[in-house]
């Protein structure tokens, strides 16, 4: 039977790395200590753009080569590539556009953006997936998350300043004939929270309308524990569906958005520490790439080995919720 496996998985990230200090001076000056915040999130250290030259798009071409030269291919090998971002370089063409001509890929590849905010990039290896199963003529996909979070981050509120790692992951994915590859995933969605994180947040129109920049975010701040109780469902819903127990599943690529969601989760289902992997507090918040570079810390490290049942599990604005299982 057909499935469709991961090949390979990179990352690059922004060259410079700032550490806890240089915020915590920023909002002092404005009267404000974000100590408990930035704990609460677990940050460290994260990865910022300051290179002019660097956006979005020459992000996620650096994350394309390096998981092209790691799989042994070349552009005219891949069939499909699905960009995901929620900051675009440009909104025409398609930013899969520029890594199309990047890699000089064939003029019969599938190719096209996807937005689902920070759960993007984990959508679009669902959607791969599901959709290179049911297309014979689709065997090898580049899906590719790229975030250029701190260009739109609020010097004014920590949650995006403090908050926010510039990175992006490129992932290869290929057909195979063996017992391993894409499971299943499911989704859960409360719409009701649409407008408390926007951008702009006025909305393009209006904004272009009335001659003003959309320079940052807008983040209202919220429990951000209201995920937990979708969260503990989709994975207790997921498993049974699939005959699996939590003990089954070897490692746990979670969004790093906050450590402390983390943790609750690790507590609630009794996960050992070693089966969570956690990069939030050396990347910083990279928004859609989150679990991806999560999985390439696993692999990279030895955490996760070829057989390895992998539950994803992220956010998006809105709010929307993914949880996918993967046979790595």
């Amino acid at each position: 039977m057909t499935n469709v496996r991961i090949k390979a998985v990179d990352v690059y990230h922004a060259k410079k790395q700032v550490d806890n200090d240089v915020y915590l001076e920023h909002f002092k000056k404005q009267g404000k200590d974000i100590t408990n915040f930035l704990n609460i999130m677990g940050r460290k250290k994260r990865y910022v753009i300051d290179n002019p030259k660097e956006n979005t798009i020459t992000m996620a071409i650096e994350a394309t080569n390096q998981v092209l030269k790691k799989a042994g291919l070349k552009g005219k090998d891949i069939d499909m590539i699905v960009f995901s971002t929620q900051v675009p370089e440009v909104t025409v063409p398609t930013n899969a556009m520029f890594i199309h001509n990047a890699i000089q890929a064939k003029k019969g590849t599938v190719i096209f953006d996807m937005n689902a905010n920070c759960a993007g990039m984990t959508i679009a290896v669902e959607q791969a997936s599901r959709y290179m199963k049911s297309n014979p003529h689709v065997n090898t996909a580049l899906v590719v998350g790229s975030d250029y979070l701190s260009l739109v981050a609020d010097p004014m509120d920590a949650m995006t300043y403090a908050n926010f790692g510039d990175a992006s992951s490129a992932i290869i994915l290929e057909k195979t004939e063996s017992d391993i590859g894409f499971v299943d995933a499911m989704f859960e969605v409360d719409s009701s929270n649409r407008n408390n994180i926007l951008y702009p947040h006025k909305g393009l129109s209006q904004t272009i309308k009335a001659g003003e920049s959309a320079e940052s975010m807008l983040w209202l701040p919220f429990d951000g524990t209201m995920s937990l109780p979708y969260t503990y469902e989709m994975f207790e819903v997921i498993l049974e569906r699939n005959q699996l127990k939590i003990d089954d599943v070897d490692i746990f690529c979670l969004s790093q958005f906050a450590k402390v969601n983390m943790d609750e989760i690790q507590k609630h289902f009794d996960i050992p520490e070693e089966k969570v992997i956690y990069v939030g507090d050396k990347y910083g918040y990279t928004g859609t790439s989150s679990p991806f570079i999560a999985l390439h810390e696993g692999i990279e490290s030895g955490k996760i080995k070829r057989g390895d049942l992998i539950l994803f599990w992220t956010i998006g604005g809105g709010h929307e919720f993914i949880t996918m299982l993967f046979k790595y």
